[in-house]
């Protein structure tokens, strides 16, 4: 089934959208944008020149800028913001200096986060709602403040772990 883009969505040519993508009201999709199947975008968001997996979920009022990459089934909460370059001035072109970002498969943003450019966060990986990403993020680490900080472990499931690091939900056991 094609991508179910709103008629107030404005999708740039040259920008790719796959199959059963849902882009919803006041999305800008700028050219360069790939963007994978089975995907939402959220009422007022905007998609530069990025890669966007398979299955992600991007809620209201996201700024994905040139040189993020988010791989499969990565959950953005709403107002989450990404940076591009490290030391941005107005009246300096910094186009040549974007840092890429990179959000591995299965990892979760809360809400109001900010992710600075140049990081990685790792698999399954969880930011708390509106903490500040400031440095590399490892896979199934629960990140929380400002900058952030790993205050905890999730499951690829979801569940926060317990100090075992077994899942009581799936039963996963993180080494």
């Amino acid at each position: 089934m094609p991508a179910d883009i709103h008629p107030s969505a404005i999708v740039d040519a040259g920008a790719v959208i796959g199959d059963d993508t849902k882009v919803w009201h006041f999305v800008h999709v700028a050219a360069g944008a790939r963007i994978g199947a089975r995907c939402v975008l959220g009422h007022g968001c905007y998609v530069g020149n990025v890669v966007v997996g398979d299955g992600c979920r991007i809620q209201n009022h996201v700024s994905l800028f040139d040189g993020v990459t988010l791989e499969d089934d990565v959950f953005v909460g709403p107002a989450a913001a990404f940076t591009n370059v490290v030391h941005p001035r107005a009246h300096v072109s910094r186009k040549d200096q974007l840092a890429a970002t990179r959000v591995c498969r299965g990892a979760s943003i809360g809400a109001n986060a900010t992710i600075r450019c140049g990081v990685t966060i790792g698999a399954y990986a969880l930011v708390g709602a509106g903490a500040v990403v400031t440095r590399d993020v490892p896979p199934h680490a629960i990140v929380t403040g400002n900058p952030a900080r790993r205050t905890g472990w999730a499951c690829t499931c979801g569940e926060t772990l317990p100090a075992t690091r077994t899942c009581a939900r799936c039963g996963e056991v993180l080494s």
